[in-house]
């Protein structure tokens, strides 16, 4: 180390040298107004050997405790989603998989949390130690320390080791994408095409001769008995997206472009999810309703489904009523009701209106009150629904409520 003759009244400037790296003299004259960022790293140069090697400021074991404690927390923050969420959720959730697609891409968004969470451990670690352990003192002399220009030993690190993180993550996903998208479809796969429309579904199963809407039923799914759900997606205008976190991935329903997905649900009961693709001003309220049901009850709700719209056997006038002003009116335009002349097809099938839980794709609970409500005016429960009032009078709304009230 050499020493540099500094003017009178003025501190000496220390040059260092540094194996692998490479100093440059700065004029003494610098030295006067330098910023507390100065004195941070004078006090940290004051740290080095005369071989210029670092000194070691913490034991081996403190290290240590930090990755433990580190490990500890990730595994606390990954794993604690698998005991607070079971089975349905009231609200749609990622941290409750229920269905093999759903498996694979939770344990894909875990092992992405580890890396991530370890890689904001790491350096946030690191910048609190060193800003509390270089901070500045009163004792600290005020010159400049030794600047240091190029590593090339650092500089290779911090390329390869996020460049080889990039690269685990991009084959983690594409293994995850591959095995999702390339599951081969057994012969007792149930198949059912998925339309969206602008802001309703409409459920297909064309082996069962079933068309429902908004409310899909699906058997579930056990290891001794594997029953999966593969879905083709359409579009009818615009696009859309089906999302069900607790069952699969988003996929988008693109026109002209056919779409596929699979679902294995391995427990029973109401998925919640929604259109995760804004299409239009009711995006928000084209909602999605999955039954799992059992075999005994996804058999029932076949055998249901398939027969004609059911009516009620006792005569009644406002029934009747009822039918005649629907099949006379537009509604016959948009809506099939099997075994009548309705025949449409631009809005939901009506055959098995009141066997659903919901009505305006899940905007409403479907109740004789909210049934007419939508009737009289459906930009009650969903403003800009396409769905236009028939301008109907009081009386002629409870006569079509009572005769829809009929199909179960």
């Amino acid at each position: 180390m050499k020493r540099t003759v500094a003017p009178t009244g003025e501190l000496p400037h220390r040059e260092t040298k540094i194996p692998g790296t490479r100093t440059r003299e700065r004029s003494d004259s610098k030295v006067e107004g330098h910023s507390s960022m100065g004195r941070l790293l004078s006090a940290a140069m004051r740290k080095k050997t005369l071989t210029g090697t670092w000194r070691t400021m913490q034991p081996r074991r403190s290290l240590s405790s930090i990755r433990s404690r580190l490990l500890l927390f990730v595994s606390v923050c990954a794993g604690a989603p698998l005991v607070l969420a079971q089975g349905p959720q009231a609200t749609p959730s990622i941290l409750a998989p229920v269905s093999t697609p759903a498996h694979e891409i939770y344990g894909l968004s875990l092992f992405v949390l580890l890396i991530t969470g370890a890689i904001f451990a790491v350096v946030a670690g690191l910048m609190i130690f060193v800003i509390f352990k270089f901070r500045a003192r009163e004792s600290d002399p005020e010159h400049e320390p030794a600047q240091i220009y190029g590593s090339v030993q650092v500089e290779l690190a911090w390329t390869v080791i996020p460049v080889l993180i990039v690269v685990v993550l991009f084959l983690t996903t594409a293994r995850i994408i591959f095995a999702i998208q390339d599951a081969a479809k057994p012969k007792s796969a149930l198949e059912v095409t998925v339309i969206g429309h602008q802001f309703w579904w409409e459920f297909r199963y064309p082996r069962l001769g079933i068309v429902t809407a908004n409310e899909l039923h699906v058997p579930v799914s056990t290891p001794h008995q594997p029953e999966p759900t593969f879905l083709q997606l359409l579009s009818a205008d615009v696009d859309h997206s089906f999302w069900v976190p607790q069952l699969a991935g988003k996929t988008d329903l693109i026109p002209n472009h056919p779409n596929q997905m699979w679902i294995d649900p391995q427990t029973t009961g109401l998925y919640l999810g929604q259109c995760a693709q804004f299409c239009g001003i009711e995006h928000a309220k084209m909602l999605i309703r999955v039954y799992v049901d059992t075999p005994q009850q996804f058999d029932a709700w076949v055998k249901n489904q398939q027969q004609p719209g059911a009516q009620a056997d006792t005569p009644d006038a406002a029934v009747d009523a009822g039918r005649h002003i629907f099949e006379t009116e537009a509604c016959v335009n948009c809506h099939t009701i099997v075994g009548t002349a309705a025949k449409g097809t631009f809005g939901p099938d009506l055959t098995h209106l009141m066997s659903r839980a919901t009505i305006a794709a899940g905007g409403a609970a479907n109740t004789p009150q909210n049934l007419r409500a939508w009737i009289q005016d459906p930009n009650t429960f969903k403003p800009g629904a396409l769905m236009p009032a028939m301008q109907l009078s009081d009386r002629q709304i409870d006569e079509v409520v009572a005769y829809l009230s009929t199909l179960h």
